[in-house]
């Protein structure tokens, strides 16, 4: 009877221990997952109500950019693009409405250089939110004013916002400079109102040295303002 009690409290005790472990590991990774994708795990949460749901979706997404050749912008094409977004913004005081669309299609010119497909939207949102959650909810802003463009519904102060919300996305997708990627640095603050090629404060005023990337922190001519 003895043994009986013995086997019975060692096999009680392994099951507890193995229902701690799964109820650890579960909260570790539910954990990593709200670190990792912050907003937009709780965007999924809100709309399913069912944590085992979202975590499997997050995760999947996971698996799924794991296997994409993601890769950060030569400076080269850093600069490219930093001065493509400077001649778009430049034009939208003369055509707001094209110059939004214009925007679009130069984020997701970004998105195809740092190698994420791009045919699909929904499934844009999707490979963006595991290294750019915390700037989602910005393209999915400036996309909804984008599409209310095209029926000719936008105000020039949703296209002048969505401009914004575009930027935020594209400075994400851009990043550092390269000198300042290599030292850990950040560029700027990303919402931040200064325009590329511009003076920097710190620099005293003086221009950008020739041939570096222009920044997309620099102070913005009223004209080229969105």
């Amino acid at each position: 009877m003895t043994t009986v009690l013995t086997v019975a409290a060692v096999v009680i005790a392994i099951l507890v221990a193995v229902m701690v472990g799964f109820v650890i590991r579960e909260k570790l990774r539910r954990d990593r997952l709200r670190r990792r994708f912050g907003p937009e795990y709780e965007r999924e949460l809100s709309e399913s109500h069912d944590h085992r749901a979202v975590e499997r979706e997050l995760t999947d997404r996971e698996r799924r950019h794991a296997g994409l050749e993601i890769h950060p912008v030569p400076a080269e094409v850093r600069h490219r693009y930093a001065t493509r977004w400077t001649e778009v913004q430049g034009r939208f005081v003369d055509f707001p409405g094209p110059t939004v669309m214009d925007a679009d299609r130069l984020v997701t010119s970004l998105m195809a250089e740092r190698g994420y497909p791009t045919e699909d939207y929904r499934q844009q949102l999707a490979d963006l939110s595991v290294e750019h959650a915390k700037n989602l909810d910005h393209y999915r802003e400036a996309h909804r004013v984008m599409e209310r463009s095209v029926a000719g519904e936008a105000s020039t102060e949703d296209l002048r916002l969505a401009m914004r919300h575009y930027r935020v996305l594209f400075e994400d997708l851009l990043g550092p400079e390269p000198d300042q990627r290599a030292a850990g640095a950040v560029d700027g603050d990303a919402t931040g109102a200064r325009s590329p090629g511009a003076e920097s404060p710190a620099s005293g005023g003086r221009p950008a040295r020739a041939g570096a990337a222009p920044r997309l922190n620099g102070t913005p001519n009223a004209a080229t303002r969105p």
